[in-house]
């Protein structure tokens, strides 16, 4: 039997409990909402094994890179949008998937990529990205652009699709309710506006984990995309999306020296194994680079955080008991960002509320 003492550390460790309690949440909040699918996005776990719960049956999925996609497609899950606008020289792998007997739809929101796409030989179908307020990419729901991306695309275009990331700088459930309408009213107003000019607009597809959670109704939307409510983090903990005990996803790292003049030890988990991401500054409290827990998981220590961090070492101080661990005992580093953490590793060893780990799952990296 392997436990967590037997793994090298740092180490990324996924509860599969709580994973699953995750996955259970999310389900109910879309059944609420009736004829509306989820499409959860891979983007953060990057696992056929995640994926196996979080859509069973080989349903349908989102992806964020060309590899994700083809790791995917070859574990049987064919239906999937790859949601980062497209560039002209990745047509070519994603209409062989295709043609392989995928259905990889693509983004967009360029007149010259919609063009490129409508001329390719292949199998290709797009959605027209659309910006609800978070001004990253897409065309405004009332943005002239809109109908040029989708003349353009002519049969290709599959629908539209947003992702209101602005959601994160929410603080309440209201707030949260509230940006969730204005996504929904602003991705179903760009699909009637398509309709109305006499394109098919099969597809209306928003989401974030927050809004997906949030919303009050889904009138004309046709599905939703979400993916750190697999795992939590620390930052959609403060937005509410769940307790933090829900945090699934954990770094074991094990305690390399002690500073008492400073009242810190040292970890093997550094920046590159929890990242540097902040991104709970914004939130209620920050949170530095990570929430000091127990090897069983549970908050032994109070408040102690990772402080500060270097490529390999990081710094913890501050809670009860912190001082009292020797070198080489075990802790577990909760992430302010589910995504970049996991990003540093090839592999979950999974837990299920215990020391135990019942499997080793592997994950795609890269581009």
């Amino acid at each position: 039997m392997t436990t967590l003492d037997d793994l090298p550390t740092p180490a990324l460790v996924l509860d599969l409990g709580i994973l699953k309690r995750n996955l259970a949440r999310m389900a109910a909040a879309v059944a609420r909402h009736p004829g509306v699918a989820l499409r959860p996005h891979m983007k953060t776990a990057k696992s056929l094994d995640v994926a196996a719960l979080a859509a069973p049956g080989h349903g349908p999925i989102t992806v964020s890179t060309l590899a994700e996609a083809r790791y995917f497609a070859a574990g049987g899950y064919r239906d999937q949008i790859y949601a980062v606008g497209v560039t002209p020289r990745k047509l070519d792998g994603i209409a062989a998937l295709n043609a392989a007997g995928a259905s990889v739809k693509v983004i967009l929101d360029d007149p010259e990529v919609a063009r490129a796409v409508a001329a390719h030989p292949g199998p290709l179908a797009a959605l027209v990205e659309v910006d609800v307020g978070e001004g990253r990419g897409g065309a405004a729901p009332d943005s002239p652009l809109l109908a040029e991306l989708a003349a353009a695309l002519g049969g290709r275009l599959a629908g539209v699709m947003t992702h209101a990331g602005h959601s994160y700088a929410g603080r309440s459930a209201a707030e949260m309710a509230r940006i969730a309408e204005a996504e929904r009213a602003g991705v179903t107003q760009a699909a009637e506006r398509l309709r109305a000019a006499g394109h098919a607009v099969g597809i209306v597809s928003l989401g974030s984990s927050p809004t997906v959670l949030h919303a009050e109704r889904l009138d004309g939307v046709t599905e939703v995309r979400a993916g750190v409510y697999m795992f939590g983090d620390l930052l959609q903990m403060q937005l509410g999306v769940h307790a933090p005990e829900d945090i699934a996803l954990t770094v074991l790292a094990s305690v390399t020296g002690r500073k008492p003049e400073r009242q810190a030890v040292l970890l093997d988990a550094g920046a590159l194994a929890l990242s540097k991401d902040r991104s709970t500054q914004a939130a209620p409290r920050d949170y530095q680079f990570g929430w000091v827990l127990g090897e069983d998981g549970a908050p032994r220590f109070g408040d102690a955080l990772v402080v500060r961090t270097h490529q390999e070492h990081g710094e913890a101080r501050g809670g009860e008991g912190l001082l009292a661990l020797r070198p080489g005992e075990l802790v577990r580093v909760a992430p302010n960002h589910a995504c970049l953490t996991a990003a540093a590793f090839d592999r979950y060893h999974v837990v299920d509320g215990g020391r135990e780990v019942v499997a080793v799952w592997d994950r795609v990296n890269g581009w």
